[in-house]
């Protein structure tokens, strides 16, 4: 199954995009090879400007205790594994911890670092860090390959707390639904949602059918129109019945 991700608001694909590039700068990072490790730097970049939300902390402080609270009147509710249940309340309280031992404006230690913020300039137009632009990053390229992974460690630590707390919240959303199987008539699919408050809608089409979803939403109505993708030209209208499963998702 392939699946497709909506969000609903800026919430939530904040921590989406976030995701991504820590799962991109976790899977180079074990790589070895000074390219591996110009991916990983270019996604730390990325991470600082996305994370560079004001609120973004205090916002998944007051998700995790809203999700606390909710866990915890499942206490001694004899249908609920209490080990399960003390293990998810840890969780969530080591994660609030973390966040809120996080001190200053998120990603300060990578903006006090001028050899960092000279590479992020250059980095930014084409060709930039060639090694005639940057010769100390050249230099940088050619250390070790465990000592790059170890100061590359050292720069993504600081933002581990916000990683930690919006997987779990990410995970509680997404594990908030319940699946629906659908067919959209033609490859189009409506559905009115009358003001509702779900925050994500997730859709699963079989891996061989040859088809991508472009959605369309608010709190009161949903589109779907599945296309083919065609990489040379604007992708068609699928015109024929498209079957999918779908989950709307909501904290």
């Amino acid at each position: 199954m392939i699946t497709y991700e909506y969000p609903f608001n800026e919430r939530i694909r904040t921590l989406l995009r976030l995701e991504d590039l820590f799962d991109k700068a976790a899977h180079f990072i074990q790589q070895d090879g000074a390219r591996e490790h110009h991916v990983v730097l270019l996604t730390l970049f990325e991470i600082l400007e996305v994370a560079g939300r004001a609120d973004l902390k205090m916002d998944l402080i007051q998700e995790l205790e809203r999700q606390r609270q909710s866990l915890l009147v499942f206490r001694n509710n004899p249908d609920i594994s209490e080990e399960a249940l003390s293990g998810a309340l840890y969780e969530i309280e080591q994660s609030s911890a973390a966040l809120l031992g996080m001190t200053g404006k998120i990603g300060q230690h990578l903006r006090d670092n001028d050899w960092l913020m000279s590479v992020k300039s250059r980095a930014a137009i084409p060709g930039g860090v060639c090694e005639f632009d940057l010769p100390s990053y050249h230099y940088w390229q050619h250390r070790p390959d465990g000592q790059r992974r170890e100061t590359l460690l050292g720069w993504l630590q600081p933002f581990m707390p916000l990683r930690g707390g919006l997987d779990i919240v990410l995970r509680l959303l997404r594990s908030s639904g319940r699946s629906e199987h659908q067919v959209a008539d033609g490859g189009a699919f409506q559905m009115m949602l009358g003001g509702s408050t779900a925050q994500m809608v997730r859709v699963s089409l079989k891996s061989d059918v040859a088809y991508i979803p472009e959605i369309s939403a608010n709190k009161y109505a949903l589109n779907i129109r599945f296309v083919s993708p065609d990489y040379d030209h604007r992708s068609r209208h699928s015109g024929t019945d498209v079957e999918f499963d779908m989950v709307f998702c909501n904290l």
